[in-house]
C-alpha cells in the first residue's frame, strides 16, 4: 500500500470513530435526561473516553512529524 492509500484509510477510520464518539455522546445525554442507571452511564462514558484515545492515535498518524 502506498502513503495515499494509508492516509485515506486512516481518514475513513477517523471518521468512523468520530461518528461513534458522537453517538455515545448523544446516548449519554439522553440517558442522563431520562435519569437512567448511573452505572450504565458511567460505562458508556468509559467507552466514549476509550474512543477519544483511539481518535487521538489515528489523528497522530495523519499529522506529519515536524522537527522544530
Amino acid at each position: 500500500m502506498n502513503d495515499d492509500q494509508d492516509q485515506a484509510q486512516a481518514r475513513m477510520k477517523l471518521a468512523r470513530l468520530q461518528l461513534e464518539h458522537d453517538d455515545y455522546h448523544a446516548a449519554i445525554d439522553a440517558m442522563i435526561a431520562q435519569r437512567c442507571d448511573p452505572l450504565q452511564i458511567q460505562r458508556l462514558k468509559k467507552k466514549k473516553l476509550e474512543l477519544k484515545d483511539r481518535i487521538a492515535v489515528v489523528k497522530s498518524t495523519l499529522i506529519p512529524d515536524i522537527i522544530a
